[in-house]
């Protein structure tokens, strides 16, 4: 029970992380955001409501389809994440102590480079936190799995299409959204590795703990 709630909490840690890094990227917007932020920042700009309520709905209705199509990458975890993440990212924008954009070019590359790394840490962590899958990457599992298509090319499509959705909408694209996945995907993957290697040793230890000597 002790090293569920432990999973949960590392969960819950990489989900803030997660958002604080968008968050911070938000600030300095005119760079160019991730695709789901790009589309979550147009739909506020046209729409109203907060870009928070906006990566909320959206998750939502990623889990709306999955679960019509193929419910085997629906789990609570998923739930949580859909639901956690937007607000999590208000949050922090409503505090109002994150950097903002500057008239400095390479600070506020910097900031962004900052915001891509917490979230690539934050996203590794939840994800080794071994709760389920995401929404946007249980649904980037089931068109993979439905089209026939790699993983990686069922989101470079999903994603592109996203952008453009995005895009259309008037959301910020620059040059820095191109670059966005390359720069984040290694950060993920090793902060990732690495909580997983540890999530393993403390279940070992664990698992230690309670057998009995012959």
């Amino acid at each position: 029970m002790a090293f569920r709630l432990l999973r949960y909490f590392i969960f819950f840690l990489g989900l803030t992380l997660f958002g604080l890094g968008n968050a911070i990227a938000v600030n300095v917007q005119s760079l160019g955001l991730h695709p789901w932020e790009v589309l979550n920042v147009a739909l506020f700009q046209r729409f109203g409501f907060t870009i928070g309520t906006w990566s909320v709905m959206c998750g939502l209705v990623l889990v709306l389809i999955a679960f019509v199509v193929d419910r085997k990458y629906i789990s609570i975890g998923t739930f949580l994440n859909a639901l956690s993440i937007g607000p999590i990212m208000d949050f922090f924008l409503h505090l109002n102590i994150l950097p903002h954009e500057t008239e400095q070019l390479w600070l506020n590359l910097l900031i962004l480079l900052m915001g891509i790394i917490i979230s690539g840490i934050g996203g590794g962590i939840y994800v080794a936190a071994g709760i389920g899958a995401g929404p946007r990457d249980g649904f980037m599992l089931t068109v993979s799995e439905k089209t026939g298509l790699s993983v990686s090319l069922a989101r470079i499509v999903v994603e592109s299409l996203i952008l453009i959705f995005g895009f259309v909408l008037g959301g910020p694209v620059f040059i820095m959204t191109f670059a966005y996945t390359f720069i984040q995907s290694p950060i993920f993957q090793f902060s990732m590795k690495l909580m997983r290697s540890y999530i393993a040793s403390l279940e070992k230890k664990q698992k230690g703990q309670f057998e009995l000597p012959l």
